[in-house]
């Protein structure tokens, strides 16, 4: 799993090489669907005097948390060594020792990012956003245990750009499933993703960017190294994640620095993007730097964070993680083919309806719904000489709206095809799981105003697994299923759960909808992958 990646990256039509218009819509889409999990942060519940309070010795110092009902708390834990000054654009140093006992009531920072705020919420959770932003959060179940239980560890996602640890309340997955569920923050943006020449000149190994990866990879070495003291078992750790989030544990799969740090993976609508490689983001970089004014590497430290956030959000920036050679080697479906890949156990899929979220942050909720002659132009302009390919595959008269019309062709180009292949190329060399989430009224609760039926949206299975729904019997039903599927995957490598069909590895997909869990196997040629990935990886 080692050795440089020789290739460029292919051409594609992926996210990464949309108008910048549409990817920001579609890294905005945790506006909603983390709205979607209505997850109110641990942090904000009413904490257990101090005193009554658990106090843990961790290696770096002592933690005193908050109890719950249900569950230990403790928030803000640090797992490196603040990324400011010389530190910034650094791979994560260990966090210093402290005496005394630590407050770990409220979370840490989140990580620096634009204004996340919408009507329905504050998306980073509490705190202030900051470099100094490498905490983690962990719950446990307050009922005791003789054995130590797995560890589920969540990245959240946001494109990179947004989000943190604290928004996602673990609460409820860790007391129903019988877990330990650590979530963590990690650098985001131009602080998390900047590659740059002068950056690679420090490096040992001539490598830049990824930093917010590394991040994640020192947040998972904590666990291994300190989750014993919570009551988890550090020899069984599962890692998992939603959009980018569930792009970075499938970074992590092909990752040799992560090697050891997990046992079990679940990539929720993320895994299998194409991604650029360091050359190409160390050109970006520069041009980014020089448009703050900067030739070097000393000068863009010496600026304010505030400043190169606000720079952070120009159209002509990409911040993503990057092929450099050694922290990912190759890229993703690459490594995946040549089994180049940590081979645990992985759960993956995608949501039946993933991209009506983008069509309703780019159009409705921008006060321009999509009309039928719109359609054929939005394709044009995205996809230039396949359009009338796609067009004909995917006719207006064959969806209610040009919005689910133009959804359809989002979900399977942009998430179903690609996971589907990273979900064929793994089970040729481990087991191999796959889903697709289709409850169509998922997000009927939100009354959102878009002219078209959200269905099950990208994001929309996020408060399903963290057992945050109260819906219909059916959905309720439905949400207690998927808790069982994740956790009891955690605890054994297969899921399973109590009154549940049993899970079928890949090439069958479970279909997860209230009327039914059932298995597919016609999921490719119902996604038309035929149309989307060569001939040779669109086959069931």
């Amino acid at each position: 799993m080692s050795g440089p990646l020789t290739r460029r990256t292919p051409r594609n039509h992926s996210v990464l090489s949309w108008p910048r218009r549409l990817r920001g819509a579609l890294s905005g889409v945790i506006l909603l669907s983390a709205v979607a999990l209505t997850a109110v942060p641990t942090a904000l519940a009413t904490p257990a005097a101090a005193a009554d309070a658990p106090t843990v010795t961790t290696r770096y110092g002592q933690v005193r948390g908050a109890t719950g009902e249900t569950t230990h708390d403790y928030l803000g834990i640090p797992y490196a060594a603040p990324p400011v000054g010389d530190l910034r654009w650094k791979p994560p140093a260990a966090p210093e020792r402290w005496t005394g006992v630590r407050d770990a009531t409220a979370p840490g920072n989140p990580c620096m990012q634009a204004n996340s705020s919408t009507p329905w919420g504050d998306l980073a959770g509490p705190g202030t956003p900051s470099e100094d932003c490498l905490y983690l959060n962990v719950h446990t179940p307050t009922a005791r245990s003789v054995t130590k239980r797995p560890v589920m560890v969540w990245i959240h996602g946001g494109g990179f750009t947004i989000g943190s640890g604290a928004f996602y309340d673990g609460g409820n997955l860790a007391t129903r499933g019988d877990t330990v569920v650590v979530t963590l923050n990690y650098r985001l943006g131009a602080f998390g993703y900047l590659a740059h020449e002068g950056l690679a000149g420090e490096s040992p190994e001539g490598i830049s960017g990824n930093y917010g990866l590394l991040d994640q990879q020192a947040a998972l070495r904590w666990v291994r190294q300190n989750i014993a003291a919570f009551g988890g078992d550090p020899g069984n750790v599962t890692v998992f994640g939603e959009s980018a989030g569930g792009g970075s544990v499938c970074q992590h799969l092909v990752s040799p620095r992560a090697a050891g740090l997990f046992d079990r993976a679940i990539a929720q609508s993320g895994c299998g993007f194409p991604l650029p490689t360091q050359e190409s983001q160390q050109r970006t970089g520069a041009s980014w730097a020089g448009s703050v004014g900067c030739a070097d590497v000393a000068c863009l430290r010496a600026k304010p964070a505030g400043e190169l956030l606000t720079a952070s959000t120009a159209p002509t920036a990409r911040w993503v993680p990057n092929v450099d050679g050694r922290v990912l080697p190759l890229q993703i479906a690459e490594a995946l083919e040549s089994g180049r890949f940590h081979r645990v156990p992985v759960l993956q899929g995608t949501t039946a309806d993933e991209g009506r979220l983008t069509v309703a942050t780019t159009y409705d909720l921008a006060g321009r719904p999509l009309t039928a002659a719109g359609y054929p132009v939005a394709v044009r302009a995205l996809y230039g000489d396949r359009a009338d390919a796609i067009l004909a595959r995917y006719p207006l008269s064959d969806h209610g709206t040009p919005a689910e019309a133009l959804g359809a062709v989002f979900t399977d180009s942009q998430f179903a095809c690609l996971q589907s292949r990273t979900a064929r190329l793994m089970a040729g060399h481990t087991r191999s799981y796959q889903y697709e989430f289709a409850d169509r009224h998922s997000m009927d609760h939100l009354n959102l105003p878009v002219g078209f039926p959200l269905g099950a949206p990208h994001g929309s299975e996020i408060r399903y697994v963290f057992g945050g729904v109260s819906g219909t019997p059916a959905q309720n039903a439905l949400a207690a299923k998927m808790l069982g599927y994740w956790t009891n995957f955690a605890h054994t490598g297969v899921p399973y759960a109590a009154n549940a069909p049993r899970w079928n590895q890949y090439p069958k997909v479970q279909v997860l909808a209230p009327e039914a869990i059932t298995a597919s196997t016609t999921f490719p040629q119902d996604h038309k992958c035929d149309l989307w990935l060569p001939s040779d990886q669109a086959r069931s």
